[in-house]
This record gives C-alpha cells, structure tokens and sequence, in this order.
C-alpha cells in the first residue's frame, strides 16, 4: 500500500543520509534531512490521489515549502560545524561500532518517526473534497505559521552570529513574545494542513 511505500521512501532517504554521515563521521546530517523525509513520504501519497486535484497540488506544495526551508536553514546553519554535541554524547555512549549502530539509532529511527507523522497526509491528498472556509483558515494559519518560523530562525542566525551575543539570551524581535518563535511557527503552520486535511 502507499503507507508501506511512504515508509520505503523515508527509511531509503534515512539510509543514504547514513552512508554521507559515515564518510563526515558527522550523523548530524540527520537534522537536516528530516523535513525532506516528510516531503518524500507526502510525495508519494499524492501519487495514489485519484483524481489529482488542486488541493493535492496545494498540499504537496506547502509540505514542499516547508521541508526546503527548514532544511535549507538546518543545513546552512551546520555547515562547516563538528558533530552537534547532543550526537557526540551519543556515540560515546554506543561506541564501538558506532558507525553502524547509527544506521538503526538514529538514522531508521528518525524515519520511522517522519513516517509516523506523515500517516495523516495519505488521505488529505488522496480524499477529493470541495474547496470550503476550512482551506481559507488553514492556508491563513499556514502561512503565518510559516512565515512565524521563517522571521524566528533569521533573527536568532543573526542574533548568534554578533560576538557580542556569545552567552546572551535571544529577547528581541519575535523572541521577545515567545521563547521559541520557531517552533511556535512549526506547530501552526502543522494545525494549518490539520484543518485541509
């Protein structure tokens, strides 16, 4: 079935994400990777939508937005860094053969979990259903969620990167309303394709 097929699709993404984090000896990569799991999964549901219709094509696309953004800025901002420390302390703790533990720890777990989450966009791009005040409100929603996540991950990159931040806690622009903008945009933007689906 397409839900089998979604999780191929993540677990075949997860698996060469894993082959470039053992040549980096960096499984950081994973963090970047994610969202991309959810389009892949989301991209092949749409593929069973008989008849495709324009909210399958709406939805894919905010789903594509999404993943490219974030992990856009998730790879641009560990570009050039060591292993994110929260990994390191994981493969001391799973050494030896780390390399290979990781496939399962972190790289099939993660996609197993992308997979999960993605279960609920199967039938929001597949069930054909008229255009109603729900799609208004949920695109609205989306798109301030996105754009919320969008301000939030710009202020904070430019916040860290002053020298004269180092040690400081981010409280200007959106940060000052919420502790993290980011995230709140993340959950909006979600509750956004909740109500198209």
């Amino acid at each position: 079935s397409l839900y089998v097929l979604g999780l191929v699709s993540t677990l075949g993404l997860a698996t060469l994400a894993w082959v470039v984090s053992v040549l980096k000896r960096d499984v950081s990569i994973v963090d970047g990777v994610w969202a991309l799991m959810l389009f892949a999964a989301a991209t092949v549901y749409a593929t069973g939508a008989e008849p495709h219709t324009p909210r399958t094509t709406l939805i894919l696309t905010l789903v594509a937005l999404w993943a490219l953004r974030l992990s856009g800025h998730i790879i641009h901002r560990n570009w050039g860094e060591p292993e994110d420390r929260r990994y390191q302390d994981i493969r001391r703790k799973y050494e030896p053969n780390f390399a290979l533990k990781s496939l399962g720890l972190i790289f099939w777990f993660q996609a197993v979990l992308a997979w999960v989450i993605s279960m609920p966009l199967w039938p929001a791009l597949t069930v054909p259903v008229d255009w109603g005040t729900f799609d208004v409100l949920a695109v609205t929603l989306w798109t301030v969620g996105m754009t919320f996540e969008g301000i939030g991950d710009w202020q904070l990159s430019r916040f860290k990167a002053d020298p004269e931040n180092r040690g400081k806690v981010m409280d200007r622009g959106l940060w000052r309303y919420t502790r993290h903008p980011n995230y709140f945009g993340e959950v909006a933007l979600w509750w956004g394709v909740w109500l198209i689906a």
